[in-house]
């Protein structure tokens, strides 16, 4: 019998592309039930290979029961095989969504990746992102390699749900120096980015038909995890100072805000509107979740203090994440909780992926504790400064008093507001045929009333980038263009 078996060169071992070839004639039904296969001394002079190569691949045939062999008689095709279910070969079977499934493929293409675009451009104004290109990546990998090298062998087991100790330890000192937050390491539980810092909370608090505020516009991550939960949303509008807190709905039993830098309007929320929602949560009984976005860039003074320090009831949770501030890959973040709440976010933890992995926490602890990351946050201020004027600047003079600017105060973005009426989408398709990328705001509203407006970001351009991309929107908010 002659068997056509290709065998290519970087195709993998051959006793694998054997094993292959006949478990796919099989199952195709080109080698029929019951049909003796060729010696494996015929076979290995077919294909010219060694014998013990082919040898190897009826073994793997005969362990998954695609062939029986007869002692003295040869190998054969294994006769009790039902092929029929292999045939026709489609994709024909629906699965049954659960609730919670229907809603989430029901979201918008932006939730499963906003800032994606077909082509690259030159001048890209992406937020939401880090710049890569100055983090000290060799001191990291030394510290990742000495880790990994005096790891002992009970260190790579299953480790605890709420984090690495060490790390803990050295985020709360940092929280609490840099932040201002109020939290002892008990109460820190390391989580896989804020975004699953967000999934442990509603998955903790929240019920169906619960009446949650979130700031509108706001971070979408926050509004589809609360509309997977079949939670009701009350969107609350944000001004140029933030969250307001009397429109807040009295019914509402939690709100979502980013005080520190809101996303995406930039706006940084003052003490007297952070002393008025924490009256409001006494009063309501309700809780805040305070996602610290981009609160450790602050441009023209010091950072403001956390919300979460001027508890005094524990009723913020507190959440951040190391992906905005070193590299997105890093997915390590942090949740500070009232002691009562950290035993059932952390069971909740556990069911969802165990623990973040170990290795990295362990690097990220002497990252911190060693100062590195500080002197590594100073260097991303230095540099985010001179790109935020340099995008100041350029605005100013391409665009002069036809828009109004906010969110240059802190964080890595900004938001430019027309004052006129504006077909947002049109600009932006304008922009990326001159070879800019700049985004809209829209996709970030839940009410139907909308602002247009465009959000740039400015950590991943040069200064001079900034400048020749700015330049080449000259005109751009003209509908004539």
């Amino acid at each position: 019998m002659n068997l056509v078996i290709p065998i290519w060169e970087h195709g993998g071992p051959l006793t694998r592309q054997i094993y292959s070839g006949l478990r796919d004639a099989v199952l195709s039904g080109k080698l029929r039930a019951g049909e003796r296969l060729p010696s494996t001394r015929e076979l290995a002079e077919q294909l010219h290979v060694s014998r013990t190569v082919v040898l190897l691949a009826y073994d793997q045939l005969l362990a998954e029961g695609y062939a029986s062999g007869r002692r003295g008689a040869g190998t054969y095709v294994t006769g009790a095989l039902n092929l029929r279910v292999m045939h026709p070969q489609t994709d024909s079977f629906r699965f049954r969504l659960s609730e919670f499934g229907k809603r989430v493929a029901a979201g918008p293409p932006q939730m499963r990746d906003e800032l994606r675009r077909h082509r690259p451009l030159r001048y890209d104004f992406v937020y939401g992102r880090s710049n890569i290109d100055i983090f000290p990546f060799e001191s990291w990998r030394r510290l990742l390699l000495r880790n990994a090298r005096r790891a002992r062998v009970h260190e790579l087991d299953y480790a605890s749900a709420a984090g690495f100790p060490a790390l803990k330890e050295a985020i709360a000192a940092h929280l609490q120096r840099s932040r201002g937050v109020v939290c002892d390491p008990s109460q820190v539980i390391i989580v896989n980015g804020s975004a699953q810092a967000i999934d442990l909370i509603i998955r903790v608090l929240v019920e169906p038909n619960d009446s949650i505020a979130i700031e509108d516009p706001g971070y979408q991550g926050a509004r589809h995890g609360l509309r997977a939960a079949r939670a009701r949303l009350c969107p609350v509008r944000v001004d140029h100072d933030g969250v307001i807190p009397e429109r807040i709905p009295s019914g509402a039993r939690m709100v979502f805000i980013t005080p520190s830098h809101q996303f995406p309007t930039g706006a940084v929320l003052p003490l007297a509107r952070r002393l008025a929602l924490l009256d409001w949560a006494k009063r309501r009984r309700a809780v805040i979740i305070e996602d610290d976005y981009d609160g450790e860039f602050r441009y023209g003074g010091q950072a403001l203090a956390s919300l979460q320090g001027l508890d005094r009831e524990g009723r913020v949770l507190y959440l951040g994440t190391f992906s905005r501030t070193i590299f997105p890959a890093l997915r390590i973040g942090y949740l500070v909780a009232p002691r009562s709440l950290v035993p059932a976010l952390t069971a909740a933890k556990w069911i969802s992926d165990r623990h973040t992995s170990t290795l990295e926490q362990q690097t990220l602890a002497e990252f911190l504790s060693s100062g590195l990351y500080e002197r590594f946050l100073r260097r991303v201020r230095r540099s985010n400064g001179a790109r935020r004027d340099a995008l100041l600047d350029s605005i100013d003079s391409v665009f002069g008093n036809s828009v109004e600017i906010t969110g240059q105060g802190a964080g890595a973005h900004i938001v430019l507001w027309p004052k006129n009426r504006l077909d947002e989408a049109a600009i932006v398709a304008r922009a990326e045929q001159r070879g800019v990328g700049i985004y809209g705001i829209s996709g970030h509203y839940v009410a139907r009333k909308r602002q247009p407006g465009i959000i740039l970001g400015f950590a991943r351009l040069s200064p001079g980038e900034i400048r020749e991309g700015i330049s080449r929107l000259r005109g751009i908010l003209d509908p004539a263009t």
